[in-house]
């Protein structure tokens, strides 16, 4: 099996996250807490798995792409509304026969609003455009209701066992069912930060 992401271990003034080697092939969980985790944790994790921000301890031997949430200002939003075929004509790969999932739920049509779509239907939405052009995600299943995440998990194991990759970015004990390899993120003390990271040790 190749290697797609090489972590000897992320240290900053809060929490620890321990070295791991992901594979093609291969859903890892990085598990981050019991209780609300910061939102500011996840995205500067995110942005180091995916390259944005460079750290000598993770080597990245593939590209990894996140799957974002949909978000729209309210002034484009009442003016000018995106709709889901206009969506996913500037972020999708429209020959990969995946994105014909989009359109098995009857409540979402090409002229079908964005912000007419429930939090379920935006996040998997996000998911089919994102898998119709990448193998090698990082996800999270936040503003998912539970056959959402089925769906999810269902979907992101069905890329990786033809040779994509996933993490999984998660505050819920039952997911390990579904990983490769399972990583708890140690935080200092135990707990968690009582204010925003700013700070970053490296």
């Amino acid at each position: 099996m190749k290697i797609v992401l090489e972590n000897k271990g992320i240290k900053t003034d809060t929490y620890y996250v321990p070295p791991f080697v992901l594979y093609e092939g291969e859903i890892a969980v990085l598990f981050l807490s019991n209780e609300k985790c910061p939102y500011d944790t996840e995205m500067y994790l995110k942005d180091i798995f995916c390259g944005k921000i460079k750290h000598e301890n993770v080597t990245l031997h593939k590209k990894m792409t996140f799957v974002d949430f949909f978000r729209e200002s309210n002034f484009r939003g009442y003016f000018f509304p995106s709709t889901v075929n206009r969506y996913i004509k500037r972020r999708a790969d429209l020959t990969n026969p995946f994105l014909v999932k989009l359109f098995e739920d009857k409540y979402v049509t090409r002229k079908t609003r964005m912000n007419r779509l429930g939090g379920t239907q935006r996040k998997l939405l996000n998911l089919y455009v994102t898998l119709s052009k990448a193998t090698d995600i990082i996800f999270d299943v936040v503003g998912l209701d539970p056959q959402g995440s089925v769906l999810t998990f269902k979907m992101v194991e069905e890329t990786v066992k033809n040779g994509g990759s996933a993490i999984l970015f998660d505050s819920f004990a039952n997911t390990k069912e579904y990983a490769s390899k399972y990583i708890e993120l140690e935080w200092n003390n135990g707990s968690l930060p009582t204010k925003k990271e700013v700070e970053f040790n490296f």
